[in-house]
């Protein structure tokens, strides 16, 4: 890859990233929906927009930009259940799993890791 295509694919990953991110802060300034609530929706739409195959195109054309935030687990988990769905109906319950299971098993994983390393209190300790 050219130098000129590497810095415009990390222009458009942070400019698709950084949107995505805003319109997050925005939800959470103007509304009163909690961080647990934000997060579902944010995965439901990433869901829905994988649904009308208008995710797919935004991967393409963001990278990382569109898969890092949460929406993009909830193209990740949409795309492994309509990638199952074409081999039965048992893989489209599993396939969003089987999509998903190295990122849950390595957030699990090191999550685990840091609880040995590190002693975990309350913010007010």
């Amino acid at each position: 890859m050219e130098f000129l295509e590497i810095v415009l694919m990390f222009i458009k990953a942070f400019a698709v990233g950084g949107l995505i991110c805003m319109i997050a802060q925005i939800v959470i300034n103007f509304t009163d929906l909690t961080a647990g609530k934000i997060l579902v929706m944010f995965m439901l739409i990433g869901i829905g927009l994988t649904a009308l195959g208008l995710y797919q195109p935004l991967v393409e054309f963001a990278g990382a930009g569109a898969t890092v935030p949460i929406s993009g687990f909830g193209y990740l988990l949409a795309n492994g259940a309509m990638r199952g769905a074409q081999e039965g109906l048992f893989e489209a319950l599993t396939g969003s799993l089987a999509a998903a299971s190295a990122g849950i098993s390595a957030a699990v994983i090191f999550s685990f890791i840091m609880a040995l390393i590190f002693k975990s209190h309350t913010k007010y300790n």
